[in-house]
Parts: C-alpha cells; structure tokens; sequence
C-alpha cells in the first residue's frame, strides 16, 4: 500500500502517505538493509522521535538518514527538497511535502509519512540491533503514555499559553497538565524508564515531549505555572540524563526547534514567563556541546 488514504491523517499535517513494510518479499515492501532512506527534520516532534529510534537500533548503515533545514522552506511547512518525492509518489498530493519521509530507494518513491507507522516498522522489522524499544505486551503501556504526551502534556501547555484562552479554560488545560505530569512522576518513582529497566518507544516520546515543553511551551505560561513546571525533581532528572544519552540528546537542534515554534506561533513578542524566572529547566544543549568539542579544528 503506498497511495495516500483519504482517512489517514499525517500527525504534522494533511493527509498521509501510509505503506508499511513488511516481514517477507511478499509484501512489497520488505525489510532489506540499504533499500530505505529517511527524510527528517530533528526540529519536528515526530521526526525527532524518529531520529531517537534510529538511533537507538542503531540504523545509520541500515537506513540512511537525509536531515532537512530546521525551518520548512515549502509552503504550508513543507520542504522544496521532497517536492518531487511527493509527486511521483501521489501526483498531486493534497498537501505540503512535509517530513517525516521513509522513501524506497528500489522505486524512487515514498513509503509512509506517517509517523507512528514508521516508529512501529522500524523497531518491528528492522529491530534485534539495540533495545526492544516495543516488548510483547507493552503496546497498550505504549499507547497510554503516548495519548498522555500528546493530549494531556503537549496540547494542554500550548492552550494553557496561548493569550486567546479564557480564564476558566486555562485553569481546567492546568489542570489536565499537572494532573499529566503528576501520574509521569510518580510513574519513575523507583524506576529508570517509564515501563522498567530498559528504554522503549514510551520514553522517546515523553523525552521529546518534555523537551517541547521546557523550550517552547513553558515561557508562555504564567509566572506561578511556569514555577510549577520546574517541580517535578524525578521527571526532570531523568529527562536530563536521558539527554546525556548518546541516542537521544546528539539529535537536539534546540535553537532551531525553538525558532520553527516561533515561526508559526500564535503568540506576540514579549509574551510569557519573565526570562529570568523560566531558564530551561534541563540543559538541552549539553550533548551538542560535547560533540563540538569532539570535532577536530
């Protein structure tokens, strides 16, 4: 299957691309090092969790990764670069060409833009290379801390500070948030990841979750919320060594992942939690730092 559904929506924007591969040649697409290739931008969330994944399974041979600008250079946040892919994959295709892209170098065209499709192919056909990100009967565990992320966490502190919510929605979008974040830290009470000893695909997601919510959501909250973000000692521990880890924090372009919110952010200038009283809780930039000192001259 690689023509666009009508009834599948990409979770960065329009309709979706969604070919899956599969475990055989029967399948049409199938499992071959060196046959796939992955279009991301590490600014975008969900390709963010996908550079992570591939990181983890340790898929740079396997599948190569081409990284695109931090900013969209296409209309409606889409990339010049994967115009073409999207042409010749669904000609006309109703929408931006947009990343996450997972193409067949055998066809020259797309497999899936969808990203859950692509998280659960790779850890599930190209996986036996790093941890088993998705273990037997976890999937709904999986699922959970993902609706937690995506609702309760990420939508919630993006309309808890955005100007244009009223008082009693914003109380009630607090409320859901710290509720959120409450159930994530007693969650890591006694633990090293959410669902145990070893990471899985939950703690990629709520580690790029935190991450957005310490960079872009937090300085537009008020000044109390703001604060009580920061009170969460074992969340924010562990998303600080999880960015000192080599899967994870390599991927981080923080400056760029805040200027792509603020190309598209609702908010005026000067909004949000005083500077001086929001500093990033966790020191995203440690890793990147690390490489550049690594680098020779």
């Amino acid at each position: 299957m690689s023509a666009t559904s009508p009834s599948a929506t990409s979770p960065t924007t329009g309709p979706a691309i969604r070919g899956r591969i599969g475990r055989d040649a029967r399948s049409g697409h199938y499992a071959v090092p060196h046959r796939y290739g992955l279009y991301l931008s590490q600014t975008c969330p969900y390709c963010l969790q996908i550079a992570v994944t591939h990181s983890l399974l340790g898929l740079r041979d396997a599948v190569p990764v081409t990284v695109l600008p931090p900013v969209p250079d296409g209309p409606a946040g889409g990339y010049a670069a994967l115009r073409p892919l999207y042409e010749a994959s669904s000609h006309h295709h109703p929408g931006p060409a947009a990343a996450p892209v997972l193409t067949d170098s055998w066809t020259g065209r797309i497999v899936s833009t969808y990203a859950p499709d692509i998280l659960r192919d790779l850890a599930g056909r190209f996986g036996g290379r790093g941890p088993d990100l998705r273990p037997c009967g976890a999937e709904d565990d999986i699922e959970a801390v993902a609706r937690l992320c995506e609702t309760d966490i990420g939508e919630s502190a993006a309309r808890a500070g955005d100007p244009d919510t009223g008082g009693a929605e914003r109380d009630g979008a607090l409320r859901t948030l710290f509720t959120a974040l409450d159930s994530m830290e007693a969650r890591l009470d006694g633990r090293a990841y959410v669902l145990g000893e070893g990471p899985t695909a939950a703690d990629v997601q709520l580690w790029v979750t935190l991450m957005l919510l310490d960079t872009v959501h937090r300085p537009h909250l008020d000044t109390v919320a703001g604060q009580c973000v920061a009170h969460y000692p074992r969340l924010w521990a562990y998303a600080q060594r999880l960015t000192s880890h080599p899967g994870f924090g390599v991927h981080l372009d923080v400056e760029g992942v805040v200027r792509r919110y603020h190309a598209g952010c609702p908010c005026p200038a000067g909004t949000g939690t005083p500077e001086h009283i929001c500093g990033q809780i966790v020191d995203w930039t440690a890793p990147a730092r690390r490489e550049a000192v690594r680098q020779p001259c």
